[in-house]
């Protein structure tokens, strides 16, 4: 049975093409959402209470959460003022 190999060209290169169309609209769209100002900018500076430790940081429409070594949340409005402080309970 003879293989059509001008066929099977035709569907290689087909393919390939569909890939490397695919792998562009993947990049496009990684450099539309990551290029945008809908990122949180990192505030320039933030008093945290002496001795502090940040472990992570995080920020939301008109705040921004510290969470500390210490298992606190400390929540500060956009202007760098405390909000709000949550102590993390870690008990079972």
């Amino acid at each position: 049975m003879p293989v059509d190999l001008k066929w099977l060209k035709r569907l290689v290169t087909g393919l390939t093409l569909t890939m490397m169309a695919g792998i562009g609209v993947i990049a496009a769209l990684f450099i539309i959402r990551l290029s945008g100002s809908q990122s949180p900018s990192f505030p320039h500076e933030i008093a945290l209470p002496p001795g502090v430790k940040v472990q992570a940081y995080t920020a939301g429409n008109g705040w921004q959460a510290v969470v500390t070594s210490d298992s606190r949340i400390l929540i500060y409005g956009t202007n760098g003022t405390l909000r709000q402080e949550i102590a993390v309970d870690l008990a079972d």
